[in-house]
């Protein structure tokens, strides 16, 4: 075995192979940031009508509620094959970018709304009181008020959040698409060494997830320091 990875290692890390490390690796951020910030945008839509006032507004709260208890219980892999199904009935040939892309999408807005609603309701009840009867309007509310007190409840988990679903890309392989993993299965197909393959590819997700995990712990300290911190008088 020592033998035949040593004989394969020039091989395997010809610049060919290499480039084709690096498209596997281009799109596995690329999913994983575009699907995670779109999520994350349509999770404050989302929380912005969970927490809509009046009677008139209660269907859109319980759609927005009865969408985070599905989404947040169903796997990744089983929604992928759902939006996969749904887009072909409609979509000859859809893009399997596309397809990753908006099951991605899915799935993060149902967590991180739970992360953005915690963020939210972490801000005194006194302050949002207190800004309403000032005459704020409920977005100025929210602007001036509530987002700028709930980022440093938000932000840590939310990238914690984004840095695990790299890992989770790998299950879009399941589909064809051509991310870090799917690319490690063809380059094991070609004869190489799983062992060289797969850990290759493991070290690959350890790279890309490392510095990303040193920067939440960095914002979540920064963060945490600025909340607490009390201006001198």
């Amino acid at each position: 075995m020592l033998e035949r990875l040593i004989r394969e290692l020039p091989r395997f890390f010809s610049p060919e192979n290499l480039a084709f490390l690096a498209q596997g690796v281009g799109m596995t951020l690329a999913l994983t940031f575009i699907g995670c910030t779109l999520g994350f945008l349509l999770a404050f839509l989302l929380v912005y009508l969970r927490q809509t006032p009046g009677w008139w507004a209660a269907p859109l709260r319980l759609l927005a509620i009865i969408y985070v208890e599905i989404f947040r219980r169903i796997p990744f892999l089983v929604i992928t094959y759902l939006v996969l199904f749904f887009i072909a009935v409609f979509v000859d040939n859809a893009s399997l970018f596309l397809i990753a892309v908006v099951a991605i999408c899915i799935y993060s807005t149902a967590y991180t709304a739970e992360i953005i609603r915690g963020g939210f309701e972490s801000v005194p009840r006194q302050q949002i009181e207190a800004a309403l009867a000032m005459n704020f309007s409920r977005w100025k509310t929210l602007t001036r008020v509530i987002m700028p007190q709930s980022w440093p409840v938000i932000i840590p988990p939310a990238v914690a959040f984004m840095i695990s679903f790299i890992k989770d890309t790998s299950l879009v392989s399941q589909v064809g698409v051509f991310e870090l993993t799917f690319r490690g299965k063809e380059l094991n197909n070609m004869g190489f060494s799983g062992i060289l393959v797969f850990g290759t590819i493991a070290l690959l997700y350890f790279l890309m997830s490392y510095p990303l995990t040193r920067l939440g712990a960095w914002l979540e300290k920064r963060l945490a320091a600025s909340r607490h911190h009390k201006p001198q008088r």
